[in-house]
């Protein structure tokens, strides 16, 4: 395991609260601390000229805010959205500011409480998503959950061309309805 994973881990010594949700089958963590708010799955707004995981974008009380699908950006199949899909807001870290963005998530779960002998690194093989993206694993009954490492998901470029996506024009108008 490369130090900043080990870095990672051992941040987790206090143990750890997570959303957790599903993508594809398999259960995601996310620290809560990072988690805004979980929002029933609404019509995104496409925006040109933006990488392919970027969905588009929402009106969320008057805030433009980029919608990303997590299926896209780790090569999963793309499905329509069901009745349990969710946007989940939560903050990145993008150049030192804490930046607004919403993940796409087939159902959200539960909030757990981790100990920290819950946690246990990631597996350098055998991954769906590449390994630099997960810090760390744990067990919840008969599950594993993939708990992300936010600052890795998504390369410092890509996630620059996602804001800078929602900063244009969205192609159709803007209904009161949207503004939550």
């Amino acid at each position: 395991m490369d130090e900043a994973l080990d870095i990672q881990v051992e941040s987790f010594a206090d143990g750890l609260q997570i959303l957790t949700f599903v993508l594809d089958g398999d259960w995601f963590g996310v620290e809560i601390e990072c988690i805004q708010e979980v929002l029933e799955y609404r019509d995104v707004t496409p925006v040109p000229r933006t990488p392919n995981f970027m969905l588009g974008v929402i009106n969320l009380r008057g805030k433009v805010i980029p919608v990303v699908d997590l299926r896209r950006q780790f090569d999963m199949e793309v499905i329509e959205p069901t009745i349990d899909t969710c946007i989940v807001i939560l903050y990145v870290d993008i150049d030192g500011e804490s930046t607004p963005l919403g993940i796409l998530a087939d159902k959200v779960q539960e909030v757990l409480e981790l100990r920290p002998d819950d946690i246990a690194p990631p597996p350098r093989l055998g991954n769906r998503i590449r390994s630099d993206f997960i810090a760390g694993m744990a067990r919840q009954n008969d599950h594993f959950i993939i708990i992300l490492y936010l600052a890795r998901v998504f390369s410092m470029d890509e996630l620059q061309k996602v804001i800078e996506g929602s900063d244009q024009q969205p192609t159709q108008h803007w209904s009161q309805d949207e503004q939550e």
